[in-house]
């Protein structure tokens, strides 16, 4: 079968692997579609263990199931949690499933960028989800981008009478949009240096939109009646951004970073400022099974508009030019990868 090893953003390279042979307790999907996340093209986060297959938004359909598996069947058509949790260890019983131990150390292999996936067991037990039949592989690539979305808007505690103000309007930041919307956010502000993302934030549901170029603390007053933002979310990486939303957070608000910075940039949190106003600074991270299943749920009743932010599609052997796109966005957001185009070329 064929992989997409990656290297650097610029160095993708197709290359021919065995196709995996699964045991009894395995299962093994045929990727159909996987969407490029903006973590697979921070160099700072995937260099350290590159060269690697990536890719963690699949969705496919099972072509082989092992001798005792009976909650699947060969045609299934699924999506693939890459990172599931143990269910048994203290952070998962606390309810931080995402820093459990397990979910950070399990994958299914060799990655989304594959023309094939094989699934062990404790990822079949708890980490497939299967595809309703109005639902298309492309449009279930979202399933877990939302999930994230999802848990970081439940753990932030947005709700409908905050100010919202998003930072960074690619894949993370739209989906926030959407996400607040539908939950009855009724300010939604969002913040971007990209003129046509900060369009994309206005279609898709931002009451008022930021060029991050300017003075924000001073364009968010005016918009805000005086006030800054009860809630803030950071979706890009951005130094500037992090600075931004430590001075743009109102007295007693929340801001979370969804995203951040290299390791090598510190940011100086005004520790006595915020401690004077019961300001709070989170962050959250991937998703669990219950963000999963909300996610699945919006997305099979068409409560979130993922088929706008698909810009391109392409066919595995053009896998560079979907990274190229993602780490240079200009005007593109969502790109989607169909490992299998080429064999099955009505593919969706």
């Amino acid at each position: 079968m064929l992989v997409a090893v990656y290297y650097n953003n610029s160095d993708i390279r197709i290359q021919e692997v065995p196709k995996p042979e699964i045991n009894a307790d395995e299962i093994l999907v045929r990727v159909m579609a996987c969407g490029i996340c903006g973590s697979d093209v921070t160099e700072w986060y995937r260099l350290p263990s590159s060269p690697r297959v990536l890719g963690h938004e699949a969705t496919g359909y099972i072509e082989e199931i092992g001798k005792n598996i009976t909650t699947y069947k060969i045609g299934d058509r699924v999506f693939i949690s890459h990172h599931v949790p143990c269910n048994k260890c203290r952070y998962c019983l606390r309810g931080h499933h995402t820093a459990c131990e397990t979910l950070h150390t399990t994958n299914y292999y060799p990655g989304g960028f594959s023309q094939y996936i094989r699934v062990q067991k404790i990822i079949v037990k708890s980490g497939v989800y299967k595809l309703p039949s109005n639902m298309s592989y492309v449009d279930g690539t979202f399933i877990e981008p939302l999930g994230c979305i999802v848990r970081g808007q439940r753990l932030a505690s947005v709700n409908e009478n905050d100010t919202l103000f998003i930072l960074g309007t690619g894949i993370s930041g739209i989906l926030h949009i959407q996400l607040a919307k539908l939950m009855g956010v009724r300010n939604i502000i969002a913040a971007d240096i990209n003129p046509y993302r900060l369009k994309l934030a206005k279609k898709f549901g931002a009451h008022s939109i930021i060029d991050a170029r300017t003075n924000i603390q001073r364009k968010l007053r005016k918009i805000n009646n005086g006030r800054l933002a009860d809630k803030i979310i950071v979706c890009t990486g951005a130094r500037q951004a992090c600075l931004s939303a430590l001075k743009c957070v109102d007295r007693g608000g929340t801001i979370l970073f969804f995203a951040v910075p290299p390791p090598t940039v510190k940011i100086t949190i005004p520790i006595t400022e915020f401690w004077k106003n019961e300001i709070t600074v989170m962050t959250s991270y991937g998703a669990a099974p219950i963000d999963l299943r909300e996610s699945l749920g919006l997305l099979t009743q068409k409560k979130i508009n993922v088929k706008d932010m698909i810009t391109h599609k392409f066919p595995f052997h053009e896998i560079s030019k979907g990274f190229k796109l993602v780490a240079n966005p200009h005007e593109s957001l969502k790109i989607i990868i169909q490992p299998n185009r080429d064999s099955f070329p009505s593919v969706i």
